[in-house]
C-alpha cells in the first residue's frame, strides 16, 4: 500500500509506451514463456494451448451472453473450463487430498521471504499491464531470483503476485481507468462507487483476517474435506462450475465452459505449464479482438 503512489506514478507515465506497443509486448512475452519449457513435447504442448485458448478467447470474448446475473460475462465460464475443470477432472481419478499434518511441510521462513518478496513486486507490475495473469508474473519471479526449490517456492511466489495485484489493481483502476483482474471488471460492471481509501481497507482488513484465520482453522478445514468422498466432492464442484457458467452466460456460458474444459487439458497432455492457456486473453488483446 505504502508502494502504490510512487509506483502508480511510473505506471502513468510508462503506460503510454507500454500500451502503444503492446502487441509486441505480449508476443516477446508468450514466445519467452513457450522457450522456458524443458523439452520440444512441452513446448508443443504450450504452442498448442496459446493457440487453441487464444482462438477460443477471440471468438468467445466480444460474446454478449443473456446472464441471469447483472454482472455475467464470459470470463466466469472461460477460466472455470480452462483452469478449473480439468483440475477437478484430475482430482476425481486421484486418492483425495493427501494427509496434512506431515511436519515436513513446513517452510523455513528464508525459504519464503525471497519468492515472496520476489512475486509481490512482479505482481505489481503486472497490475499495470493487461492480460497478464499472477501466475506469469510468478514464473518471472522465480527466475529473478533463481529460485528452484519447486513447487513451494512457486507457491509463495504467487501468493506474493495475488497479494500485491489485489493492490495495485485498484491503483490502476483509479489512476489509469482501466479493470485490469476479474473482480473489478466485476465491481465496474456493478457500477459501485469508486472510493480508493476504502477498497483498499478492505483488502487490508481481509489480508490480516485471513492471514489469522489459515493457522487457526486450517487443520480442521482439511480434517472436515477429508472426511467427505473426494469423488463426490469434486462431482458437486464440477456442478457447482456448470450452475455458475449458466448463472454468468446462460447457456451460451454453458458451451464455454465444455469449450473451455477441452482446451485446458491440453498442457498436462504434453507436460506443459497451464500458465499458457492465458492465451486466451493475451492473444485477443495481442490482436485487438478483446
Amino acid at each position: 500500500v505504502a508502494f502504490g503512489v510512487p509506483a502508480t506514478w511510473l505506471a502513468v507515465r510508462a503506460a503510454p509506451v507500454v500500451y502503444a506497443h503492446l502487441p509486441v509486448v505480449l508476443a516477446v512475452l508468450v514466445v519467452v514463456l513457450v522457450a522456458r519449457e524443458q523439452s520440444r513435447r512441452a513446448r508443443f504442448g504450450a504452442v498448442l494451448a496459446v493457440a487453441a485458448s487464444g482462438t477460443l478467447g477471440s471468438v468467445a470474448l466480444p460474446m454478449q451472453p443473456d446472464a441471469v446475473v447483472p454482472t455475467g460475462d464470459v470470463l466466469s465460464p472461460l477460466f472455470a473450463g480452462l483452469f478449473g475443470a480439468p483440475v477437478l477432472l484430475a482430482a476425481f481419478r486421484g486418492d483425495g487430498i493427501p494427509e496434512q499434518a506431515d511436519a515436513r511441510i513446513a517452510v523455513p521462513p528464508r525459504e519464503v521471504v525471497r519468492p515472496g518478496v520476489a512475486g509481490s513486486l512482479a505482481g505489481a507490475a503486472v497490475a499495470y499491464v493487461p492480460g497478464v495473469s499472477g501466475a506469469i508474473a510468478a514464473v518471472f519471479a522465480l527466475d529473478l531470483t533463481g529460485d528452484d526449490s519447486g513447487d513451494r517456492a512457486f507457491v509463495a511466489a504467487l501468493s506474493g503476485v495475488n497479494t500485491a495485484n489485489t493492490v495495485f489493481a485498484l491503483f490502476a483502476l483509479f489512476a489509469i481507468g482501466d479493470p485490469h483482474t476479474g473482480v473489478l471488471v466485476a465491481f465496474e460492471r456493478a457500477r459501485l462507487p469508486r472510493t480508493l481509501p476504502v477498497l483498499v481497507a478492505s483488502v487490508v482488513l481481509a489480508a490480516v483476517v485471513t492471514a489469522a484465520m489459515v493457522p487457526a482453522v486450517g487443520d480442521r478445514y482439511f480434517r472436515a474435506v477429508r472426511a467427505v468422498d473426494h469423488r463426490r466432492l469434486t462431482a458437486g464442484v464440477c456442478l457447482l462450475l456448470v450452475v455458475v457458467a449458466w448463472l454468468f452466460g446462460g447457456g451460451t456460458g454453458v458451451g464455454l465452459l465444455g469449450a473451455a474444459t477441452a482446451v485446458g487439458a491440453i498442457p498436462p497432455v504434453f507436460g506443459a505449464r497451464r500458465v499458457h492457456l492465458m492465451g486466451v486473453l493475451l492473444v485477443p488483446i495481442a490482436l485487438g479482438t478483446a
